[in-house]
């Protein structure tokens, strides 16, 4: 390996586990393009990050979301941009509708939900998987939560892919910056909307509960409930869709793991735990060090920007035996969705999606092959999955 590699080229998105493999080995600690960010690519390493926030701050996520050319993104307000103590008090108030009995009131809907979805797929001609399957249920759930129209599923997603391309964007590249500053204000336009009609006439959402929530006497203000339904929109809708896109490119890949699942129900939920670690869709952490540092050997100046990628930390050898092996039989690991503070607090939302959109998807049909087409990769630090799926599935 010569110079620094640019994680935002094409073939790096397709496919970056060669170079996060050399890295471990040579560099684990390494400076990247674009920006010349500190790559974080070794589970310990990893750790010592994600355990301190006091050194390592998520103000790093609240920079590269808000760069200069933007000027201004409520995601770099939101709770994912914050510390603690701040970060705490914004979790506390809306940890409530991620809870596991909150969850488990909603699978009924999304179980039925999904079963529409996966019996409209074509069988036997051609099928692009993430407009016709993986874009939908996550997109449904997120309108459950907030209470959207359900005919704007396809401008979340478009919404979605502008915000989550924020740190792909060179300072240079003005032609693509436009769409993101448009994206921006039509969601914060949008979202402003949806809040003033809940407080007028409060629903069973997740908005109405956060103007009506309260900790120490204290609610929500304008900003931080706007930053907050920004981040749902990423969380919630992107990371989602990317995840089951990554399932069925999985199954598609392994037809072998696709039997055995048929066969055998109960393992869907190590599937999908498998998919989370070898395709890790919440692909990067950014944090920011507050003082000068040691990493990995590595001496960090006060102010490096650093990107804890966890789909080289998910594949280290030295934490997960056979690595780069897809292994179906693999205990199951919750460092897909962070550690510490920032654990993400959709975690059993998402994993609920997956589960019941792969057993929909095994009903279905009995086989998944690649269509005509390459598989396209959306650009992003941040997020990692397909865009694009083009296949054909076989009846069972």
């Amino acid at each position: 390996m010569t110079g620094r590699p640019n994680l935002m080229t094409p073939e790096l998105k397709a496919n970056p586990f060669p170079l996060y493999a050399e890295l471990r080995r040579n560099a684990p600690v390494s400076q990247v393009d674009p920006g010349g960010m500190w790559a974080v690519t070794r589970y310990d390493d990893a750790m010592a990050v994600l355990k301190n926030p006091r050194t390592f701050s998520s103000a790093g996520f609240g920079l590269a979301t808000n760069p200069p050319w933007l000027g201004g993104n409520p995601v770099s307000q939101s709770m994912g941009a914050l510390d603690p103590p701040q970060h705490g008090r914004l979790r506390t108030l809306v940890n409530r509708a991620f809870t596991p009995t909150a969850v488990a009131r909603m699978e009924p809907r999304v179980r039925d939900f999904v079963a529409r979805v996966a019996t409209a797929l074509p069988l036997g001609r051609p099928v692009d998987m993430v407009p016709a399957f993986a874009l939908p249920v996550p997109a449904y759930v997120l309108g459950e939560l907030l209470g959207l129209d359900p005919s704007l599923h396809s401008q979340l997603k478009r919404w979605a892919d502008q915000l989550t391309s924020v740190t792909a964007i060179r300072a240079e590249e003005t032609e693509r910056q436009e769409p993101v500053r448009q994206a921006v204000a039509e969601v914060r336009r949008y979202f402003s909307e949806v809040v003033e009609l809940r407080r007028q006439r409060p629903g069973e959402d997740l908005v109405s509960d956060l103007l009506r929530a309260r900790v120490d006497g204290e609610a929500l203000t304008q900003d931080e409930l706007l930053a907050f339904m920004f981040l749902l929109l990423l969380g919630g809708l992107e990371t989602t869709v990317h995840l089951m896109g990554l399932c069925v490119l999985a199954l598609m890949e392994h037809p072998e793991v696709m039997e055995r699942l048929r066969a055998d129900r109960s393992l869907v939920p190590n599937f999908v735990e498998e998919v989370l670690r070898t395709g890790a869709p919440g692909h990067g952490l950014l944090r920011l060090t507050t003082e000068e540092v040691e990493l990995g050997g590595v001496r960090l100046p006060k102010g490096a920007r650093v990107v804890v990628l966890l789909g080289s930390v998910c594949r280290d050898e030295s934490q997960f035996k056979d690595g780069e092996r897809f292994d179906l039989d693999r205990p199951g690991s919750q460092l897909p969705f962070g550690h510490g503070p920032h654990y993400c607090i959709g975690a059993a939302l998402a994993r609920l999606e997956a589960k019941l959109a792969t057993e929909a998807l095994l009903e279905r049909c009995g086989g998944i092959s690649p269509g005509e087409g390459p598989v396209v990769w959306h650009r992003s630090m941040v997020v990692r999955g397909p865009s694009s799926i083009p296949a054909v599935l076989h009846p069972a």
